[in-house]
């Protein structure tokens, strides 16, 4: 069988993340430097070495403020800590659509734990340029603490400033190198 090499069209793909904001409102974040990089025989991805590098300096949410504060070792720390990173380690097809779960590791803070990722695979299609591109739709939660992103605050009503489950969401598109 051929091995193929993926990386990310990173101008068609995206990570962002929610986060509920004094319980009432989600925040919505988003990382805007990553690398995907997938080998699969042919065009297995139920096969695939893949590997997700994220530039945690990267992190954009809308607010200067909050994206210093998230920089700071509060959250990530970015001066110790520069980079999140994925490995896939499992997949397991859930039904014949191409739906399936993903496992793998993920390091953040240098604390690593292995995490499921519901994947919907969109398929796989030549651009008008001749690229072969490849398409998913990848959501999971976590939960921060998990990785030593500890801080919070207590709000005067008895409730905390950011909750602890974090939603993962993901549009990756591949093109076959």
């Amino acid at each position: 069988m051929a091995k193929h090499q993926w990386t990310a069209d990173s101008n068609h793909s995206e990570i962002t993340f929610k986060i509920r904001h004094l319980m009432i409102t989600n925040v919505t974040g988003k990382f805007n430097s990553f690398t995907v990089d997938a080998e699969t025989e042919e065009e297995d991805f139920m096969t695939a070495k893949a590997n997700v590098t994220i530039d945690v300096d990267s992190i954009a949410t809308g607010t200067n403020d909050r994206d210093q504060h998230l920089r700071s070792p509060d959250f990530f720390d970015v001066n110790k800590y520069r980079n999140i990173t994925f490995t896939a380690t499992k997949y397991v097809s859930i039904d014949n659509d191409g739906s399936y779960e993903l496992y793998g590791d993920l390091t953040i803070r240098d604390i690593t734990k292995n995490i499921k990722l519901s994947v919907e695979f969109g398929g796989v299609v030549k651009d008008p340029w001749g690229n072969t591109k490849a398409g998913f739709t990848i959501n999971g939660k976590i939960n921060r603490k998990d990785f030593g992103l500890t801080w919070n605050a207590a709000t005067e009503s008895g409730g905390v400033m950011v909750s602890d489950e974090v939603k993962i969401n993901c549009e990756i598109q591949l093109i076959k190198k």
